[in-house]
């Protein structure tokens, strides 16, 4: 999931790097780890490392943004060796550049989300740092207080709410279209909810072809049918194409000209700062698809893997960062949650953490992630921009609209 949510939490100051480089002391080696994080969120990571005590080596945190994948191109004495990398999707790919991850943490790679990303031929390869829920619905409640209504229970509850909301004079939805991956966690979630069977399949195919899957083209029309509501979204589809996910939850609760948003866990800080009511903040998430059927809980996470070759000091840190109280400064601060911990957060996150560790739940990993260069800004991201533009021209034509994604996303799978 390449995300410039990773640049969005960079609103109140200027980045900083955590130590030293051993280039520049001529001391013993630096740790260097690189990050996709920038701003609130790598001031957070410092104070992680801040909090482990005293270390026997200087850390270098090196921030790489949404080109966090060029880490594995760098072959000189500046190569990070620990890449948290937000796409655990790619592990498989770069087995050739990774380390094993030492035995004594391993097991945390092998956890029912992540075993199937981070473990190859019983070797383990990562282990996961940090959890994203992406079935997150942010709202005002007071709003639906306003209007009588509540959150949504199943799928058509959540249509005719936005048409009560609609009707009665207030925009239900901020849409941040302008960060693709929100469009592809909108669809994943519609796709898990109605056909959690060809979604694991399409997640498991050394060669997915979305196209052929009459329910991938079954979960585009639902999500058409609420795309295409008049009054939908704040600033239509035009405004909503150009604004990122920090803009979409501003939207929300600094401008209050919509009711609701989806938006993962770590949107917290920014709902936090911008919320001109502090008390008026809800979170709901994304309900079945039918009455007695299993919500969908779709999941995502940043990864911990060691680059070749490695060193005791590298594997040292990983464990420290292995620890589950290792990121409590990041928890304090908002927005972050720990695979399989429930404590500690704010209501809203305790929710969503309680959901991803209930048994029965029906939680799949971020599928974009797993589809390769098909999920990517040049694939998915580009076939749900197109299909949102269509099903927002005034005589739109849903099931045209699905017709044309769905050869658009032919042509990517043979491109």
């Amino acid at each position: 999931m390449l995300s410039s949510r990773r640049a969005f939490l960079g609103t109140a100051a200027t980045l900083l790097l955590a130590g030293c480089s051993s280039d520049v002391l001529g001391l013993r080696r630096a740790v260097r780890v690189a990050v996709s994080w920038s701003g609130e969120e790598l001031r957070a990571f410092h104070k992680v490392l801040d909090s482990l005590g005293t270390l026997n080596y200087p850390v270098e945190v090196v921030p790489l943004g949404d080109a966090i994948s060029t880490a594995f191109g760098i072959r000189s004495t500046r190569r990070p060796d620990i890449v948290m990398l937000p796409q655990p999707g790619l592990v498989p790919r770069h087995l050739s550049d990774l380390e094993p991850i030492p035995e004594d943490i391993a097991p945390l790679g092998r956890a029912r989300l992540w075993k199937e990303l981070l473990v190859h031929e019983g070797t383990t390869y990562g282990v996961p740092f940090k959890t994203a829920h992406k079935s997150a619905v942010w709202y005002r409640p007071s709003v639906f207080r306003q209007v009588g209504v509540q959150p949504p229970r199943q799928w058509s509850e959540w249509l005719t709410l936005n048409r009560t909301l609609t009707q009665a004079g207030v925009t239900p939805m901020a849409l941040a279209a302008g960060d693709g991956w929100v469009l592809t966690d909108f669809l994943e979630n519609v796709l898990l909810g109605i056909a959690p069977s060809v979604y694991s399949e399409l997640a498991t195919a050394k060669d997915p072809r979305p196209s052929q899957q009459p329910q991938f083209a079954a979960a585009l029309r639902l999500l058409g049918t609420m795309w295409s509501a008049p009054g939908l979204l704040a600033g239509g589809v035009k405004e909503s194409l150009v604004q990122q996910f920090p803009d979409a939850l501003v939207e929300v609760f600094g401008h209050r000209r919509a009711a609701m948003v989806l938006a993962s866990d770590f949107a917290e800080p920014v709902v936090r700062s911008f919320a001109a009511d502090p008390h008026d903040i809800g979170l709901f998430t994304f309900p079945p698809m039918n009455a007695g059927a299993p919500a969908p809980v779709v999941v995502g996470g940043d990864v911990m893997v060691l680059q070749k070759p490695t060193s005791d000091d590298a594997r040292d840190l990983v464990r420290r960062l292995s620890a589950q109280t290792a990121p409590d400064p990041w928890i304090a601060e908002g927005g972050f949650l720990v695979d399989g911990r429930t404590t500690g957060y704010s209501p809203e996150l305790t929710r969503l953490a309680e959901q991803l560790t209930r048994p029965g739940e029906q939680l799949q990993f971020d599928l974009s992630d797993r589809l390769g260069r098909i999920g990517d800004i040049n694939g998915l991201w580009r076939v749900l921009t197109d299909f949102l533009i269509a099903v927002g021209r005034p005589d739109a034509a849903v099931p045209d609209a699905v017709d044309d994604a769905m050869a658009e996303l032919r042509n990517v799978e043979e491109g």
